[in-house]
């Protein structure tokens, strides 16, 4: 939405403004070079990629450092846009932190329900065998539940205790019920989570409402994030101007959504 609406006139062109958005957003910094005429006027603006981007010791001074060859200072000028934080001034922080571990559980809970679905949609048992069973036969048993992980291990097996007893083989699952109970249990609170750090109405991130319930009017949601996170994203790319002196960034006016 926001390079939608950058002004063509910008001194900066979609593609620079697109990529040091996601710098800022990601990262909590951007980095812009001013690119200058023989004459010293700013003609355009380059993106510096904010992973290898670091201050040098002198104030305004920044240095190129991908860890593979020397570092090369950036043109004079450079422009670092941050987020804040509460405990340096050299770095921005980002907002989406305080949610991390949200997003990190969210991703343990997918792993663990796609390998329990690998496993075949089982947690593991305990196989209780008393009686009077031949050793011969119960490293058969072994073999066939070794061989039963994995895809297709729904498979039959037949066991002969000769003076067995009614309860005397029993499967004992573990956590069965735990593992198909929780996960989306997990991936709601979560999903929550994520969408509250980032505050993006989930109508505009394609999100399906529970059934009985509903998200509102998308237009008014729309509305609502323009100008509460696109308005003020905006606003931190303006101080472009203010730092270079020269008007070298302008966002049009969108008209109301209706």
């Amino acid at each position: 939405m926001i390079v939608e609406s950058l002004d063509p006139a910008s001194l900066i062109d979609p593609a620079t403004l697109r990529r040091a958005v996601q710098d800022y957003l990601v990262f909590g910094n951007a980095y812009l070079e001013p690119v200058t005429s023989r004459l010293g006027g700013v003609i355009g603006l380059r993106h510096a990629l904010a992973r290898f981007t670091r201050r040098g010791l002198v104030d305004g001074q920044f240095w190129w450092v991908p860890g593979t060859v020397d570092a090369t200072p950036l043109a004079a000028g450079t422009v670092q846009l941050m987020m804040p934080d509460v405990s340096q001034e050299l770095y921005g922080v980002p907002e989406y932190l305080s949610a991390l571990q949200s997003a990190l559980l969210n991703e343990a809970a997918t792993l663990f329900r796609r390998r329990y679905y690998l496993n075949g949609s089982h947690a593991g048992f305990i196989l209780y065998a008393t009686g009077d069973i031949d050793p011969n036969d119960c490293e058969a048993i072994k073999a066939a539940m070794r061989a039963s992980k994995g895809p297709g291990n729904f498979r039959n097996m037949f066991v002969h205790a000769p003076n067995g007893k009614e309860g005397s083989i029993r499967v004992l699952p573990i956590a069965e019920v735990g593992a198909k109970d929780e996960f989306l249990g997990i991936k709601n609170a979560t999903q929550a989570d994520v969408m509250a750090a980032h505050r993006v109405p989930p109508q505009l991130l394609g999100i399906v409402p529970a059934q009985g319930s509903a998200f509102g009017n998308p237009k008014d949601a729309t509305a609502m994030f323009l100008q509460l996170e696109i308005a003020p994203l905006q606003a931190v790319f303006l101080e472009l101007n203010a730092h270079l002196g020269a008007e070298v960034i302008r966002f049009r006016a969108r008209d109301p959504v209706g």
